[in-house]
């Protein structure tokens, strides 16, 4: 049987349409739930939750913190019974902001713990839409095995700088660094390789288990060469960088 797929929306998402198209191109059956419904719903019934791109809510105190609170204080226990059951959890951008301020996200100990990590103001104190390079370390997540070292994605974001707490949880988060921002060759680089200031030019981590990521660029808007700028000057594989990160999550649960 195909994995389900919830592909979690709430007011302002809008990129969740994109996401469940490439879940369902790489093989998954898809619901898309607002986050209201989420009451009458069984979560275990899923085995991938994606909370995707967009505004929620406006970013209103800050971008992800009201959808946050609400998976946070009102559907924690569904969560954590959700991720006890080794299923997936992917946040792209918003999803990523949200993980991160309700503690899913980097999870060091368990879930749901005391925010140790953020994503803030662009130091460019703009919005970012840009393609950027990343290196990837395939062998932290579920998701991201098998991947290139280096892959491009878009990004599209104003509260895209990664920060920590203290200097313990920089020496923490190392290993769960997934994705950093580089120049084409690989190596670390400034603006506009690193188009918001991320430390370390974080843009995306796993969880201690790999099974739940978070990350700034949205893979689903690479998932065919086609939706890259360069596809009629250079050579490029027809799947785009993106949809390894889908085809994986639903891998993962093929017998």
């Amino acid at each position: 049987m195909k994995p389900k797929v919830l592909v979690l929306r709430a007011a302002g998402t809008n990129c969740d349409v994109e996401t469940a198209y490439a879940f369902k191109i790489a093989g998954a059956e898809i619901e898309s739930v607002y986050i209201d419904e989420l009451e009458h719903r069984q979560l275990t019934d899923y085995q991938i939750i994606a909370l995707s791109g967009g505004f929620t809510y406006g970013d209103d105190i800050a971008a992800g913190k009201i959808l946050a609170n609400e998976i946070k204080y009102k559907f924690r226990d569904k969560f954590l019974e959700f991720i006890e059951l080794d299923n997936l959890i992917i946040g792209i951008c918003n999803g990523f902001q949200v993980l991160v301020k309700c503690g899913i996200l980097p999870a060091f100990d368990e879930s749901f713990e005391a925010q140790s990590v953020s994503l803030i103001s662009n130091d460019s104190e703009r919005f970012e839409d840009r393609w950027v390079h990343l290196k990837v370390y395939s062998n932290r997540s579920i998701f991201t095995k098998g991947m290139k070292s280096i892959i491009t994605l878009p990004v599209a974001h104003a509260e895209g700088k990664f920060v920590v707490k203290d200097d313990d949880i920089l020496k923490q988060i190392q290993e769960h660094i997934v994705f950093q921002y580089v120049d084409k060759k690989g190596n670390e680089a400034g603006y506009p390789f690193n188009p918001n200031g991320s430390i370390l030019g974080v843009a995306g981590i796993t969880d201690q288990t790999g099974r739940i990521l978070g990350l700034m660029p949205h893979p689903e808007r690479h998932i065919s060469f086609l939706q890259h700028p360069n596809h009629t000057r250079e050579k490029l594989d027809e799947t785009g960088d993106g949809l390894r990160i889908f085809e994986n999550a639903v891998k993962y649960f093929e017998v």
